[in-house]
């Protein structure tokens, strides 16, 4: 018997083993591995998606077999890779392979979708086929509804490229389609029509001039009218003669056409060049080294990249470059496509639904080598890749929130194995995790202790808000950091502030009895929006009118605490009345775009201050900017997370990285209420040698990583009380499977107890060397999905990057 094994997506009950179906004959030579099916499921015989995981053509099997109902798709989603890539991912990340698969997939694949089936070319094509289309060259393309005989053909002439198929997302993303034109004259007969038009008659001139010097051209339609100056309507007229043949086009859409210039590789220093030749060994020798690149803010990682990426492109091979939000980082997209042009991709939640679509679908086309993109773009279906990028890598945002908890930096790592090419991670201030590695030899350390211009890193002066508020009373703005602020107005030069919080302030409370206004879906105090006149809630979105008295005792006396990047910008303005002020935060960046043209009219000199929450901090290189302030460095020092300093001194160091990044020599300003923690001052003096060494003895002597693996089991519900039990009955399991070497936290309310209505309790694994973890964590995995089904839910988050 010819069998498919089929993951199946389940989502009540999901499973890691696939289902084994029998392969109906019309399908014998069609199926292959890697495509999405339609099979039945269950005693009702539901129909599920699933995708086909592996086939035997000579199997057995005791008993019945269900079949294989039809087909999602006419060729394979994904390739070998990426399958074996879901086994490892479901396994590294306790999740289900179904889950894994889903994520690898671009949305449009992912999303409700109708597919088209498009007649590229009706010569000799079956009648029973072409009566499928009518007068149409597009109908909806539903597998169900043909006979298998039928569905054989159109499987046939897919291959010969006669029909393609179309995925449109349910919101109406999909592929551009345009009007071509090819003419439908010889020469001798244009040259023949030509002697019976009238001399005045230029347009059709133009068009039969055309056609005699570009008899086999098809040209799409605009470009016909641009181009060569012939009206819409005269192509329509010769269209009715006859002369030209009309027919729709596919176009890629193109998000960043005419807005990127080109540029040029630019001379290397003795560092960069070191580093250049390091890595391009590696990848001319195939080896899969793990390389950290570490390099002052401004000590040219970017073009290291670039240029190890070129050597990469000679050798035939591609390249992938991961950015962690490349939305915030669009001058590192316009230098990669600059560089590249269209051999790049780009693939990020900053584009459309079809951009994307088209962006991904060149890479699998195999028209684009070089894919640059955030997280999700680590799937891309790239072949024989040569080098893998991870600028940053330090940040927060390459780990997944959601199941599958992957960190990019674990499947990069997977991928450059795969392809034995080498994997370059670049930061200022690499992670703790990563610098303790290259330590140890684990992976190569690679060091840019320079700025390319041999300009000093700039001055950097801590604040103490303390002693501030107590002469003055501002708790915004200290005069030190005011004086510089119009010094450098008066000079021409500009100015970069950040704030981590936006909004206009924190909280309302009443005066009268400490009231303050809750989010009622979440554990969290609403903040106040000015702009909208809204207290609204940063986790769930939940909005409500600004009260104008107590919902508690119904005093009027209601007053607004804390600050927000809108209530600075007011205050800020009103200070320095002449400045023109520029605000990025997310509420004045959820545009599609808006991030880009903010940061454009900063580089263009419209604007004299760009003040912003921590999307500022990274990837900007604009030359004038000559003093940095931070408003308020604590934001991120209070969290109760033991990533807390060192997340705070990265922010600190790589905003700092900010200023005098040309030849104007930069000032820092760190405004704090704690001038004396480390992570401070040595921010201020952008050690981080010192830091890693400090850090790491602290995280040495509290046994967390990388010292320590860490894993967070957590349980949610909206009922507490049942969230809080199932957290305990887990507990029980722990210790009785588990040796005492682990060290367990909990079970205790998660930092934000309720969020979206759901109650959260969690349990924190510490531990080194556990044998029993890996089947004990599988365990939980597959006997608590049943209480899914009930509404509550347990995840498991190994190495998670915070604990709140």
């Amino acid at each position: 018997m010819n069998l498919a094994k089929v993951i199946v997506d389940v989502p009540t009950m999901q499973t890691n083993e696939p289902y084994t179906y029998l392969v109906p004959d019309e399908l014998n030579d069609k199926l292959q591995k890697g495509m999405r099916v339609i099979v039945p499921f269950g005693n009702g015989g539901r129909k599920i998606q699933g995708i086909v995981w592996d086939i035997d053509n000579n199997g057995t099997f005791d008993g019945e077999l269900k079949e294989i109902s039809g087909l999602l798709d006419l060729d394979p989603v994904l390739n070998t890779e990426l399958l074996d890539m879901s086994k490892w991912m479901a396994e590294k990340t306790y999740s289900f392979q179904i889950s894994c698969i889903l994520t690898m997939l671009p949305s449009v694949m992912r999303a409700k979708y109708e597919k088209q089936l498009v007649l590229n070319d009706s010569s000799e094509i079956d009648d029973d086929i072409l009566a499928i289309f009518g007068d149409d060259n597009v109908v909806d393309f539903d597998v169900d509804e043909y006979p298998a005989c039928v569905l054989k053909k159109i499987i046939q002439y897919r291959k010969e490229n006669k029909l393609s198929v179309e995925y449109n997302v349910s919101d109406g993303a999909k592929a551009k389609k345009i009007y071509a034109i090819k003419p439908s004259l010889t020469t001798e007969q244009a040259n023949e029509e030509l002697t019976k038009v009238r001399k005045n008659s230029k347009n059709l001139i133009k068009i039969l001039d055309f056609i005699i010097n570009h008899n086999d051209k098809e040209i799409a339609q605009r470009k016909l009218v641009h181009d060569f100056d012939i009206p819409e309507a005269a192509i329509k007229s010769a269209v009715d003669k006859g002369w030209f043949t009309r027919f729709l086009q596919e176009e890629y859409r193109n998000p960043y056409q005419g807005k990127v210039g080109t540029n040029k590789p630019l001379k290397l220093n003795d560092d960069q060049q070191s580093a250049v030749d390091r890595i391009s060994a590696a990848t001319k020798r195939d080896q899969d080294t793990v390389f950290l690149l570490e390099g002052v803010t401004g000590s040219g990682k970017t073009e290291v990249y670039l240029q190890s990426i070129q050597k990469a492109l000679e050798l035939g091979k591609t390249a992938l470059m991961l950015v962690p939000e490349i939305s915030l980082t669009p001058q590192m997209v316009k230098r990669v496509k600059g560089r590249f042009g269209n051999r790049v991709a780009m693939l990020h939640s900053g584009l459309s639904n079809g951009e994307k679509y088209d962006e991904w679908r060149r890479v699998n086309n195999g028209e684009a080598d070089v894919v640059v993109g955030a997280r999700s773009a680590i799937f891309a279906p790239l072949d024989n890749i040569g080098i893998i990028i991870m600028d940053e890598e330090h940040e927060a945002s390459y780990k997944q929130d959601d199941s599958p908890r992957y960190h990019t930096r674990d499947v990069a790592k997977w991928r450059a194995s795969f392809h034995n090419c080498p994997l370059v991670l670049g930061s200022a201030t690499p992670s703790l995790e990563s610098r303790a590695r290259a330590t140890k030899g684990v992976y190569q350390l690679i060091k840019l202790p320079h700025r390319i211009n041999n300009q000093a890193l700039p001055e950097v002066r801590v604040i103490d808000m303390k002693e501030e508020v107590k002469n003055s009373g501002q708790e915004d703005f200290s005069s030190e950091l005011l004086s510089a602020i119009n010094n450098r107005l008066q000079k021409h030069e500009q100015i970069v502030l950040m704030l981590n919080r936006r909004g206009y302030s924190s909280f309302v409370m009443c005066r009268s009895c400490g009231f303050v206004l809750h989010c009622p879906n979440c554990d969290i105090s609403l903040t106040l929006h000015m702009d909208s006149r809204t207290m609204k809630c940063h986790y769930c979105g939940h909005e409500e009118p600004i009260p104008n008295k107590c919902k508690n005792c119904g005093s009027k006396k209601i007053r607004y605490y804390g600050t927000g990047t809108q209530k600075v910008q007011e205050k800020l303005q009103s200070l320095v009345p002449n400045a023109r002020i520029l605000r990025m935060d997310v509420d004045t960046t959820r545009r599609k775009g808006s991030h880009e043209r903010i940061l454009q009219k900063f580089g263009n000199d419209e604007a004299d201050i760009l003040l912003g929450t921590q999307m500022i901090a990274k990837g900007l290189d604009f030359p004038n900017v000559t003093l940095v302030g931070v408003l308020n460095a604590d934001t991120s020092l209070d969290l109760p997370d033991f990533r807390s300093s060192e997340r705070t001194f990265n922010l600190l160091t790589q905003v700092s990285g900010r200023a005098g990044r040309a030849e104007k020599k930069g000032l820092v300003y760190i405004q704090t209420f704690n001038p004396d923690h480390y992570a401070i001052r040595l921010a201020q003096r952008q050690d981080y040698e010192l830091f890693y060494r400090k850090e790491m003895n602290v995280r040495h002597q509290t046994n967390y990583p990388p010292y320590y693996f860490t894993v967070k089991i957590s349980a949610s519900d909206v009922n507490e009380a049942k969230a809080a039990a199932k957290m305990y009955e887990i507990a029980k399991i722990l210790k009785a499977k588990l040796s005492d070497q682990a060290i367990m936290l909990g079970p205790s309310p998660s930092s934000i107890l309720k969020l979206k209505n759901k109650y959260y309790y969690q349990i924190i694994i510490k531990y080194k060397n556990e044998p029993n973890m890996k089947p004990c964590l599988e365990y939980i995995l597959n006997h608590y999905q049943k209480d899914a089904q009930k509404g509550l839910y347990v995840n498991i988050d190994p190495d998670p990057l915070n604990f709140m």
